[in-house]
C-alpha cells in the first residue's frame, strides 16, 4: 500500500491548469535510462554472453533428449508464457524440457496488437475505484515493459500513440490520465507524454478528420515483433541448455504416487506431429503453460475439475501504410460499442484492431466479414473524409484467442481474473493461465517459484530473467545494419530488417544470402519484391526449428500477417527452399503448398471479401433490369463484361483522377474469377451484397450507378427534355 500512497500524493501535489490552450504540469520525469548490468553481476554478465552463440541442437537431437533423460521441470506450450518459464527454468540450472503442440508462438502470442503495454484503462480503474490490485498490476507492467525493451533492443522499441481529441472538457481529462501513466512509470518511463495543437496533431497525422478537432494527447507505450520476440525467448532457452520441441503433442501425463501415498504427476506421454512417434518424457514437475488450451492439460491431470478458461476473440486487419504515419499510432478510446481499437504503424503496413467476443477453443481461429467491417467502420470515424476506407484495402485478416481466466479457487463463477492466476492441482500440475505478453517474465518467475516450493526443486540460482539479454541483443547496435550493407552489398532496407528481426544474428543469415547477379544489390534476394524478406531467412529459418511452410509465411516471416497475396505469391519459392533444405519430394511439396493455401484462406483472410459476396441474388425482375442497364452503362463496346479500360474511361470523363493502382483495386473487388474482367453475374452478385448489408459500400458500384445517371442526362439533354 506504501507505493499507492505514494503514488496518490504525488498526484495530489501535481499542479493541472487549463485555460488559454496552457496546460501545465508541475512534475520533472526522469528520461528512461536502458539498465545495465552492475559490477556485482559480471560473473553473470560473462556467463550469459558464453550461451549468446551457443550452436542450437537440431530438431532430432532434441526429440532424442527428450526421450532418454528425466528432467526437473517439464514445460508444455510455447507461446510466450511457456518460453518464459522454459527460460526462467534453464537459468536458474534447472533441466528444463519444453513441447509444443504446433509450432513455438502459434497461436495468441503472434496474433497480439503488438503493443508492450502498461494498460491505461486499469490505471483509471485503479484511480477511481481506489483499486490497489488494478494499480499493483498497471505497475508491475510498466516494469516489465522496461524490461522487455532492456534485453531485446533490436525487436522492442518505445512507440507514440495519438489520443485524438473532439471535446474541449476531454483535454484535462485524457492529459491528467496519461500524466498519471507516466507518473506509475517513475523513472521507467519511455518518453513524456505531451499535449498537441490541431495544427500540430493535423500535421504529425494529415490523415485525421479535422472536423470538430481540438488537440490530441501523445503517450509512449512500446511495439515489439511478437512472433519473433516469443521464437527468441525460446532460443535463448535452448541456447542455454533446454530441450525444446515444436510439433510435439502432449497425448497424456503420467503419474506415480509419492513417499506419501499420493498421486503426483512425474511426465508426460508425447506424439511427434511429423511423424507420428510416440515416446515418453519424465519430470519431476509438469507445468501448464498452454494459454487457451489450459483447461484440456487440467482435464488430462484430473478429468472432473471445473473449467476456468473464458475464451475471447480478437480480430485483427491489416491495411497499406499510406493509411497512417510511419512511426505515429493512434487510439479510439471509446468506439461505438465502447471497445478500444489501436490503429497502428508496423512492419511498413497498417495495423488496426481489435474485437473482443467470446468464442470456442479452435486450432484454426477464423476473422468474419462482420468484425472486419466493424473495424473499418470504427476507422472511418478518425479519418479524413479525403481518405476513402474502403474493403479492397485490407490486405490481411486474422484473429487470436485470449486465454481468459477464472480464479478456481474462488466460489464466484463470475469473477474473472483481472491478472494471471497459478493454480497447483492435488497432483502438483502447475497451471499458470491468463495474464498478457508484456508480463511474461514476471508470470514466469511466480511460476518457477511457486513449482519450487511445491514439488521440492532444487535450483542453483534464483530467477535471473530480470536484465537477461535475448537471443540477438547482445552484439545489437542501432547502427549496426550499416556494416551489413557495406560488407555484404545488402540493399538498406533488407539490411534494416535483417538487423531489428535477428540483432547480432543477422551476419548468419546475410552469409547464406545468394547472389543477386546485379549491380546493386550484390546480395539478398527478396522473396517478394515489395517486402524485405530474403531467401536467406528460409534457410536460416530451418536451422531455428521451422519444420513447415506456414511457419515461414506466419512466424519466421510475417508476410501472411501483412499481405495475403504477397505470401501466396512468394508460397512457390518458399517450398523450393525448404525442399532443398529438408530434402522434400514432389508429393510433400504439393502437400504443403495445399496446407498454406488453406492455412492463407482459413486463417489470414484471403478470399474473405469474395466470400462476403457469395450471397443468393433475390432481385425482382424491375430490379435485375435496373442493374442490368447500370452495367450497360459502364459496358460502352457492349462487349458483355467490363475492363479496366472502361473504368479509365469513366473517371477520365468524370474529370476524377484516379492511379493505376487504384483502378485496379476497384476492378478486384468485383472480379471474382480474377480474370481481369467483371461480367453481369458478378456486378449482380456484388448489388446482392450491398442490398444484404454484407458489405457496406463499393466504389465499383457507385461508378455504374453515377454513369448510368450520366447516360440518362446525356439522353434527355439529346432528345430536347433538359430546355
Amino acid at each position: 500500500m506504501r507505493n499507492f500512497r505514494t503514488f496518490l500524493k504525488r498526484l495530489t501535489y501535481t499542479g493541472l491548469a487549463v485555460g488559454s490552450g496552457a496546460v501545465v504540469i508541475a512534475y520533472v520525469y526522469p528520461k528512461f535510462v536502458y539498465a545495465t548490468k552492475t559490477s556485482n553481476n559480471s560473473v553473470e554478465a560473462a556467463e550469459d554472453q558464453k550461451y549468446a552463440y551457443a550452436p542450437l541442437p537440431t530438431r532430432e537431437q532434441q526429440l532424442a533428449t527428450l526421450a532418454s533423460k528425466e528432467f526437473d521441470v517439464l514445460v508444455i506450450g510455447g507461446g510466450a508464457t511457456g518460453a518464459g518459464v522454459t527460460l526462467d527454468s534453464i537459468s536458474r540450472g534447472l533441466t528444463t524440457a519444453m513441447v509444443e503442440k504446433y509450432d513455438f508462438g502459434s497461436g495468441t502470442s503472434s496474433r497480439s496488437t503488438k503493443l508492450i503495454h502498461g494498460g491505461v484503462r486499469y490505471l483509471q480503474k485503479a484511480v477511481f475505484n481506489l483499486d490497489f490490485a488494478q494499480y499493483k498490476m498497471v505497475k508491475e507492467a510498466l516494469a516489465e515493459r522496461a524490461n522487455l525493451i532492456n534485453i531485446a533492443p533490436h525487436l522492442a522499441y518505445p512507440f507514440p500513440i495519438m489520443l485524438p481529441v473532439y471535446k474541449w472538457w476531454q483535454i484535462p481529462y485524457y492529459w491528467v490520465g496519461i500524466k498519471m501513466y507516466d507518473m506509475v512509470s517513475g523513472r521507467q518511463i519511455l518518453n513524456p507524454s505531451y499535449y498537441l495543437s490541431k495544427s500540430k496533431a493535423l500535421e504529425l497525422f494529415p490523415m485525421l478528420k479535422k472536423d470538430e478537432l481540438v488537440g490530441a494527447l501523445v503517450y509512449y507505450d512500446g511495439q515489439h515483433d511478437d512472433a519473433r520476440m516469443n521464437l527468441s525467448i525460446a532460443i535463448s532457452a535452448a541456447r542455454m541448455g533446454a530441450t525444446i520441441a515444436n510439433y510435439t503433442e502432449v497425448v497424456s501425463l503420467h503419474k506415480t504416487t509419492n513417499d506419501e501415498g499420493k498421486e503426483v504427476i512425474c511426465g508426460a506421454k508425447i506424439r511427434d506431429r511429423l511423424t507420428g512417434k510416440e515416446m515418453d518424457v519424465k519430470a519431476k514437475c509438469v507445468i501448464n503453460a498452454t494459454g487457451p488450451y489450459t483447461d484440456f492439460i487440467r482435464k488430462l491431470a484430473n478429468s472432473e475439475v471445473r473449467k476456468i478458461c473464458q475464451p475471447s476473440q480478437g480480430v485483427h486487419i491489416v491495411l497499406p501504410d499510406y493509411y497512417s504515419p510511419a512511426k505515429m499510432g493512434l487510439l479510439d478510446p471509446a468506439t461505438s460499442d465502447g471497445r478500444v481499437i489501436f490503429f497502428l504503424p508496423w512492419q511498413k503496413v497498417t495495423l488496426a484492431g481489435t474485437t473482443d467476443n467470446a468464442c470456442e477453443i479452435t486450432d484454426y481461429p477464423t476473422p468474419t466479414e462482420k468484425e472486419i467491417q466493424f473495424i473499418l467502420n470504427e476507422i472511418r470515424n478518425y479519418l479524413h473524409s479525403d481518405v476513402e476506407v474502403r474493403r479492397g484495402d485490407v490486405l490481411s485478416a486474422w484473429c487470436g484467442i485470449r486465454p481468459l481466466v477464472m480464479d478456481p479457487n474462488k466460489k464466484d463463477t463470475q469473477s474473472v481474473a483481472r491478472n494471471h492466476i497459478i493454480e497447483v492441482s492435488p497432483n502438483k500440475l502447475i497451471t499458470i493461465a491468463g495474464g498478457k505478453w508484456t508480463t511474461y517474465r514476471q508470470m514466469a518467475e511466480e511460476t518457477l517459484d511457486r513449482a519450487v516450493k511445491e514439488c521440492d526443486l532444487k535450483p542453483t540460482s534464483p530467477c535471473r530473467t530480470k536484465g537477461l539479454q535475448l537471443d540477438g541483443a547482445h552484439g545489437w547496435s542501432p547502427t549496426m545494419f550499416i556494416r551489413l550493407v557495406q560488407d555484404f552489398g545488402l540493399e538498406n532496407e533488407v539490411a534494416q530488417h535483417l538487423a531489428s528481426t535477428y540483432g547480432d544474428k543477422a551476419f548468419k543469415v546475410a552469409r547464406m544470402a545468394a547472389l543477386t547477379g546485379k549491380r546493386w544489390p550484390v546480395m539478398g534476394k527478396r522473396l517478394h519484391q515489395e517486402y524485405p524478406y530474403i531467401e536467406a531467412e528460409v534457410r536460416y529459418a530451418v536451422r531455428e526449428y521451422a519444420c513447415t511452410a506456414i511457419d515461414i509465411v506466419a512466424r519466421r516471416t510475417r508476410l501472411a500477417f501483412c499481405n495475403v497475396l504477397a505470401a501466396e505469391e512468394a508460397l512457390p519459392r518458399i517450398i523450393e527452399i525448404m525442399a532443398e533444405e529438408l530434402k522434400w519430394n514432389k508429393f510433400k511439396q504439393q502437400q504443403e503448398m495445399e496446407r498454406v493455401k488453406v492455412f492463407l484462406r482459413r486463417e489470414m483472410g484471403l478470399d474473405l471479401g469474395k466470400a462476403s459476396m457469395d450471397v443468393k441474388i433475390n432481385f425482382t425482375k424491375e430490379e435485375i433490369n435496373q442493374y442490368a442497364k447500370r452495367f450497360s452503362s459502364l459496358d460502352i463496346d457492349n462487349k458483355g463484361y467490363i475492363t479496366i479500360n472502361d473504368l479509365r474511361r469513366y473517371f477520365k470523363k468524370m474529370g476524377e483522377r484516379v492511379s493505376e493502382d487504384q483502378l485496379h483495386d476497384i476492378l478486384s473487388e468485383v472480379d471474382l474469377n480474377k480474370n481481369a474482367q467483371v461480367d453481369l453475374g458478378e456486378f449482380l452478385q456484388l448489388m446482392s451484397a450491398l442490398k444484404s448489408g454484407t458489405m457496406t459500400n463499393s466504389r465499383f458500384a457507385r461508378a455504374a450507378e453515377m454513369n448510368e445517371e450520366l447516360q440518362k442526362q446525356i439522353s434527355v439533354e439529346r432528345s430536347g427534355g433538359g430546355l
